[in-house]
């Protein structure tokens, strides 16, 4: 099966739904995407590519395994009691 992505108005929403109901299951499938979800992932990518650029640049701070641990160790402590 192949698969497209649409973008409509919400007012036409009952028509298409209407028009793609007239399709076996076997022949079409009907697959909501979550809006949040596609922001979500834009929204990382973004994030992603820019802590990429900073990794390529050589302006990135890289952190040992030790100093992970005591930063996380901090933290933990200021919210256990």
């Amino acid at each position: 099966m192949e698969a497209i992505r649409l973008e409509f108005k919400s007012e036409i929403k009952e028509k298409i739904l209407e028009l793609l109901s007239s399709f076996s299951s076997d022949e079409l499938k009907i697959v909501e995407e979550d809006i949040l979800f596609d922001h979500d992932f834009k929204e990382n990518k973004k994030k992603l590519n820019a802590t990429y650029a900073k990794v390529k640049n050589g302006t990135a701070k890289f952190y040992t395994f030790e100093e992970v641990d005591a930063i996380l160790e901090e933290t933990i402590s200021k919210y256990e009691n």
